[in-house]
């Protein structure tokens, strides 16, 4: 059977979205709730399931293409056959044989429609916490995005849910009316606990329409149409089209006639919306804001005339070729930063969940270990040099940019093979000690939701290429909020560079379950003293840096800490990474 993939409503005002990338290709086997694409609204961006296993046999909408909630955007064959029942001709019958009793019965199964509805309320679907990574085991309502008594639809985002690893919307898992919201926001849930229920979507909330529509009585009127002689009275036009007997029915006509306008018009309503500013998606806003392309100066190519990303890029590539003169005014502007005010200030707000996490954590951490600080300053000017000679075959090679962080992270790994004291964790209730045979290294990144920190698995046995093409990679799915709990636990030792927004080192925090972190304090060019072969003592401009340590001195002794420092010191200043990044 072919199962239909559509698009799910996204909110209350989404009224549509644009396919931003497919994850699957025509052809593909694909997983019940496994990603299938991404769509980005005017309220956010999304990936949207596939509601069935199967293989993805047709994809009707294309990238770039904007459809209206509901609209199939593509089919999956999960390999059960043809379906064979259709209702439809069914339901054609019924009206048929309804014409022949008068309009006056009509109104009266019309009552009764909606009294057999509640009596057939089919069963609640429960709504559970789903399994969220391999060591979450709780999690926290932070917001239903339905409220009881609305309609949902199966796989339509229905709640949002905080754990200590990450932040996710889960969806419902069938259609129905929410009958019953069992966890509360702000209410914390073990995996597995029943969340809500769903019931079928039964006939109560269409009572409402049931009276306000005689459509059997507009039904019969085909049939006393034949007979317009008794017309004295009722000369105007509405005359034939409304009902011979008596002219009690005859204000009924106009009744029915009165919907038919209303969606015509609520159809132009968005075109109407769409021509005067056309809105852009997320994602060309996101570009064209990187780029400094004025969107209103912008002329689109897609459907309507909607500006898409291929538009952008063009803007953007004719300005920087038509601008060279006006170089100079920011060049002088460049003096004198501005400094604008934050919209925070005067502000009381709500302590967003991922704070409270990570406050929990450090405090957790601070009250729970003996931290302290130790400081090297280590020369990096080799290490400079080699990157400004390597990166640009590195990158067209290897895919990603060679960024000082990946010898930092190999000199750290290396350093803790020999100093496996630093790369430990304290079983507390053991009262043991465990050496970790693998160095799994934290890497913390700072995301508009606070700081996360993503994990290098097995980063010892990465080569510098290696340890660049997985950094770049889980501080891309940290920003884009593409994150799993699993890429986020399990570190052994973590690293922090804190010097990227300019700090020259840190007393950071030694995380939980961790007795050690690494701080990079920020690259500066001062005059240090140095031992040259031939002129002895000197003083010379060097690229210098601080490495600050940071340990729970419950395990790890200063000399420890020293003993640690001095290695990856002496890794970084010999700098003999010369084969591994292509010289």
């Amino acid at each position: 059977m072919a199962v239909s993939v559509t698009l799910p409503a996204l909110g209350e005002s989404v009224t549509e979205g644009t396919v931003t990338r497919w994850l699957k290709a025509e052809g593909e086997r694909v997983e019940a709730d496994e990603p299938l694409l991404e769509v980005s609204t005017d309220k956010v961006d999304t990936e949207i399931p596939a509601p069935a296993a199967g293989v993805l046999s047709a994809i009707k909408v294309a990238e770039d293409e904007t459809v209206e909630v509901g609209a199939e955007l593509a089919l999956i064959d999960d390999g059960s056959g043809a379906p064979a029942a259709e209702a439809a001709p069914a339901a054609a019958e019924a009206p048929a044989a309804e014409p022949q009793p008068e309009p006056e019965p009509s109104p009266a199964p019309a009552a009764e429609a909606p009294a057999a509805a509640p009596a057939g309320g089919a069963e609640g679907t429960d709504v559970v916490l789903p399994a969220l990574g391999e060591s979450v085991t709780e999690g926290t309502v932070t917001r239903w995005l339905k409220e009881v008594g609305e309609e949902v639809q199966a796989d339509e985002p229905l709640l949002e849910v905080s754990t200590d690893k990450v932040d996710t919307e889960i969806p419902a898992p069938t259609s129905g009316t929410l009958l019953e919201i069992v966890v509360g926001e702000d209410e914390t849930a073990e995996v597995g606990a029943k969340l809500a229920v769903i019931g079928a979507a039964g006939a109560a909330p269409a009572a409402a329409p049931a009276p306000a529509a005689p459509a059997p009585a507009a039904a019969p009127e085909p049939a006393p149409a034949p007979a317009p002689a008794p017309e004295p009275a009722p000369a105007p036009a509405p005359a034939p089209a409304a009902a011979a007997p008596a002219p009690a029915p005859a204000p009924a006509a106009p009744a029915p006639a009165a919907p038919a306008p209303k969606p015509a018009a609520a159809a132009p309503a968005p075109s109407a919306g769409e021509g005067d500013g056309a809105y852009v998606t997320p994602l060309v806003r996101k570009l064209a804001a990187e780029n400094g392309v004025d969107l209103s100066t912008v002329k689109g190519t897609g459907v309507g005339g909607r500006i898409r990303k291929q538009d952008v890029i063009a803007a953007a590539e004719a300005a920087k070729a038509a601008a060279p003169a006006p170089a100079a005014a920011p060049a002088a502007a460049s003096k004198a930063p501005v400094i604008e005010a934050s919209p925070l200030r005067g502000q009381t707000v709500k302590m967003p969940r991922m704070r409270k996490v990570i406050g929990d954590n450090m405090m957790k951490a601070l009250h729970g270990q003996a931290q302290l600080t130790s400081v090297v300053e280590v020369d990096i000017t080799k290490i400079m040099r080699m990157r400004n000679k390597a990166k640009d075959a590195f990158a067209q090679r290897e895919g990603v940019k060679l960024s000082p962080m990946p010898f930092f992270v190999k000199a750290a790994v290396q350093a803790l093979k020999a100093h496996p004291v630093v790369n430990a964790r304290i079983n507390e209730d053991e009262g043991t000690i465990t050496y970790f045979d693998t160095e799994n290294v934290g890497i913390a990144v700072d995301a508009e939701k606070g700081l996360m920190t993503p994990v290098i698995k097995d980063a010892g046995d990465l080569n510098i290429a290696g340890i660049a093409r997985k950094t770049a990679d889980l501080a891309g799915k940290v920003r884009a909020n593409k994150i799993t709990p699993d890429e986020l636990s399990g570190a052994t030792f973590t690293i922090s560079n804190t010097g990227s927004r300019g700090a020259l080192f840190d007393t950071v925090i030694v995380p939980p379950n961790q007795v050690g972190i690494l701080g990079i304090g920020a690259t500066v060019k001062r005059p240090v003293v140095i031992n040259h072969p031939e002129l002895g003592e000197t003083i010379a401009v060097r690229d210098m840096t601080y490495l600050a340590l940071s340990y729970d001195h419950r395990l790890v002794d200063g000399a420890d800490a020293a003993r640690y420092l001095t290695t990856v010191k002496q890794i970084l200043e010999a700098a003999e990474f010369e084969t591994e990044i292509g010289l």
